[in-house]
């Protein structure tokens, strides 16, 4: 490069001169020529290489090496003219004056063809060795994501046959017209005709700031056409603002449920895990996996991976010692039910923040196991918030349901007891005790989104229990951010609620991801209504009779103060009772118990946990 280099400056001196006399140059200019031409060449060299022009990619060559071509030569060319300066004899240059500013054009021309054509070259060489065939690619949105995205594409599309055919955009500014040589071929109504008309084989949704309803109303459109479909992630999931197509995804079903993420400022509010020692119950579950992850970002001075199945806990912990190799993690395998283990544990590490996760939750499962729903769930809970007090932590969080408001299931009733015990604690305890209540949460075990993934993935059906059955969805990261806000926002026995916007139809759900997986709902893949099932509702609620909501400063998170109308002695005794050595009564006796504390309770099936018992397969919990 260096060589052709030199023979393209003193070509670009020898073009000019010539060029200047019009093909005729005088003999002396020749000879002047001659003798400041090795001067003039050296010194862009060595600019050339100031300027690192000899150690870039130029099969990558844009803008940025553009400037860095035409600063090197702009400086070479000013010390050629100092040099130039030297040479006046009897008031007269060497050379013309006006040939270093000539020969500067004529350098920035032949340097920059000389990088450029690299790159041009790396595309005509890979082109011709291109494997498989071309796929069109239509892009949603000619914003600057669509515009970053497209750069990329014609960069890549040599090694990966993408060919970026045009932009669909709703602005009627950019209708019908062009960026980087693609034109805006319409809205988004338009994008049927068009697949056809281009012969496209991919749409990517490019409109990261969009709201889940207009990427919702998108994405309907494309389920229309045979095309995959995939999409840039949302704002808040591109940390650093950039976009590449490493970004581009598969669209999920969190991205068409059809309302916002809820954004919490944790840098501002989650100070008081720094330093901390923190400890989670049920850490090895979808919900204390994600929790632990979120309060290792703020560096506690340990934290307590507390859990009792054992292979959940050793992968949560490798995990974590991965990311967070400066933090001090410990996992410990340990029973909530235990009261000596646990507060065996709460004595030697003394935590000072607790989140309790650990609970049964699978609705038609606890309603066959009734009485182990009661000890994990309510003597689990009390165990655990008894040795937080015991050992002064400073706040304890229980992460509750909407299925404990009006409970109709074991779970629900569990669930409901247990926010009452930590409700109790909170009257007399130091400790600061509160509970975080949301609805179902996306991707979680046993929930009904990994199960409508692997019933399409076999083939079908789809089973949903009944045509209007809705619940309210979230996803674990925003679960687990709400969880976090509330123990900075608790004072003493609240419950914090998630504004989680309107239910989503559960029949409605699967349609669309069966969409998603390309098929047809009814068509390709059958829905079954295989009809409510023990425990379960229709509609969830989010608040109990008596219950006053008040905001906190979080626009999306409220406060519910309860009435508190629960009898302590009644619930005392409830807890005596089940923590009696074993205890493990009929169904029948557990439903008849909780009705003392619960005697709204209504529940008419419970029974011996067998597997008999266990509800049909492929059903799944909502």
């Amino acid at each position: 490069m260096v060589f052709i280099d030199a023979v393209l400056v003193s070509a670009a001196l020898y073009i000019v001169l010539y060029l200047r006399f019009d093909g005729i140059i005088p003999a002396k200019y020749l000879l002047a020529y001659r003798q400041l031409v090795p001067f003039f060449t050296a010194v862009l060299l060595l600019s050339f290489y100031f300027f690192g022009l000899y150690n870039r990619l130029w099969q990558y060559a844009s803008v940025g090496e553009l400037f860095s071509i035409t600063a090197s030569v702009t400086v070479g060319t000013v010390a050629n003219f100092l040099i130039l300066l030297t040479t006046v004899q009897n008031g007269m240059f060497l050379l013309p004056r006006s040939i270093p500013a000539l020969h500067w054009m004529a350098t920035v021309l032949l340097i920059g063809f000389s990088r450029f054509s690299w790159r041009f070259l790396r595309g005509i060489l890979f082109k011709n060795r291109k494997l498989g065939e071309e796929k069109h690619v239509l892009i949603v949105g000619a914003g600057d994501a669509g515009a970053t995205l497209v750069r990329e594409l014609k960069q890549r599309q040599y090694r990966d046959n993408l060919i970026p055919v045009g932009f669909v955009d709703d602005d009627p500014s950019k209708q019908k017209m062009g960026m980087f040589g693609l034109p805006v071929l319409g809205g988004r109504e338009d994008i049927p005709r068009l697949v056809k008309e281009y012969d496209v084989d991919e749409i990517i949704i490019a409109i990261p700031s969009a709201s889940r309803e207009v990427i919702g109303e998108i994405v309907d459109i494309c389920q229309t056409t045979p095309t995959s479909l995939k999409i840039l992630p949302g704002i808040f999931e591109l940390i650093n603002g950039r976009v590449s197509v490493s970004q581009v995804r598969e669209v999920r079903v969190e991205d068409i449920l059809g309302r916002e993420p809820v954004e919490v400022d944790l840098d501002s509010i989650a100070g008081y895990l720094a330093g901390k020692v923190v400890l989670v119950t049920g850490a090895g579950g979808s919900i204390g996996s994600e929790l632990c992850r979120q309060a290792a970002r703020f560096k506690p001075r340990q934290l307590l991976l507390l859990g009792h199945g054992e292979n959940s806990i050793y992968e949560a912990y490798q995990d974590l010692a991965m990311e967070f190799r400066d933090l001090e993690i410990i996992p410990l395998i340990c029973d909530v039910k235990d009261s000596a283990a646990l507060n065996e544990v709460f004595q030697r590490y003394r935590p000072e923040v607790v989140f309790h996760a650990a609970a049964h939750k699978h609705v038609p499962l606890m309603e066959h196991c009734p009485a182990e729903a009661v000890r994990n769930n309510v003597l689990g809970t009390y165990n655990a918030a008894r040795a937080a007090h015991e050992c002064s932590a400073k706040s304890f969080i229980l992460i509750s349901t909407d299925k404990a408001v009006h409970p109709v299931s074991i779970m629900g009733a569990t669930k409901r007891i247990a926010e009452m015990v930590v409700q109790q604690m909170a009257r007399t305890s130091r400790t600061c005790f509160a509970a975080v209540r949301f609805g179902n949460v996306l991707d979680s075990r046993g929930s009904v989104v990994p199960l409508f993934k692997k019933q399409i993935a076999a083939g079908g059906p789809v089973t949903v229990t009944h045509p209007e059955m809705t619940r309210y969805f979230m996803t674990i990261p925003e679960a687990v951010q709400l969880v976090i806000q509330a123990g900075a926002l608790a004072r003493g026995g609240e419950i914090f609620i998630l504004d989680m916007g309107e239910p989503v139809k559960i029949v409605s759900l699967a349609r669309r991801m069966i969409r998603l997986a390309g098929y047809q709902p009814d068509k390709d893949i059958p829905i079954v209504f295989t009809g409510i099932r023990p425990g379960e509702k229709l509609h969830e609620e989010l608040l109990t009779s008596g219950e006053e909501i008040e905001a906190t400063i979080h626009q999306s998170i409220f406060m519910a103060r309860p009435n508190n109308d629960f009898s302590e002695i009644k619930l005392r005794r409830f807890l005596n009772h089940i923590s009696q050595p074993g205890w493990n009564p009929p169904g029948e006796e557990v439903i008849a118990l909780i009705r003392t504390v619960l005697p709204d309770f209504k529940n008419s099936s419970a029974g011996e946990c067998s597997a008999a018992a266990l509800p049909a397969r492929g059903t799944g919990e909502i």
